[in-house]
């Protein structure tokens, strides 16, 4: 299984940072691997937040989930160590993340996760 680094990510400042304003990005082409099959899980990962100082870098939020393609973790595992990540690169107000995998076995599964600052 391949190790996730989090020093992929990029910041930049925020224009804006006396005001609160949202930010929603889609991924809807997530890859992850089932860590118990090695079958390949697809997803859609929506990731918004209310930034404080920094925001993310767009090519190196792509750069930094292709790296879970050769990744075996369960969903939960997987969205809650990417709002980790991002937390800890942006240190936002407000960061929400929901995926949504595609159906296996007739399943659909939601995954969502929250953080708020001060908490």
């Amino acid at each position: 299984m391949a190790e996730i680094k989090r020093d992929v990510l990029e910041t930049f400042q925020n224009p804006f940072p006396n005001r609160d304003y949202e930010i929603e990005t889609v991924c809807p082409e997530f890859t992850s691997m089932c860590p118990k099959t090695g079958q390949p899980d697809f997803g859609t990962l929506t990731i918004t937040c209310i930034p404080d100082q920094k925001c993310y870098e767009l090519k190196s939020l792509k750069l930094y989930l292709q790296q879970y393609r050769n990744h075996g973790a369960f969903y939960e595992n997987v969205t809650n160590a990417i709002l980790d990540d991002l937390v800890a690169v942006t240190k936002p107000r407000w960061m929400k993340i929901v995926a949504e995998f595609t159906p296996r076995g007739g399943i659909h599964t939601t995954v969502t996760v929250e953080h708020r600052a001060g908490e």
